[in-house]
């Protein structure tokens, strides 16, 4: 499974990453492993999506860091 994920960074902004394990990226982002996210602890994760297929989770990561799509996931995500 791949699995995108978005976080609430400590200034309000939302992170999107994508992973094949979610669970263990998260602790990463929360232990400061994560260059993106070290300096916006703490961080909370808001949700993650399930995909079989690696290309659709790559092509939903890349929707949700567009413009529509942070407003979609401000709007109905958050």
């Amino acid at each position: 499974m791949y699995y995108i994920y978005i976080l609430l960074c400590s200034d309000n902004k939302l992170y999107t990453g994508c992973t094949d394990n979610w669970e263990e990226r998260v602790i990463r982002h929360e232990k400061g492993h994560v260059p993106a996210t070290k300096e916006r602890l703490p961080i909370k994760l808001i949700s993650y999506f399930a995909f079989t297929d690696k290309y659709k989770a790559f092509q939903f990561e890349k929707y949700l860091k567009s413009g529509s799509g942070r407003a979609f996931a401000r709007k109905h995500l958050i």
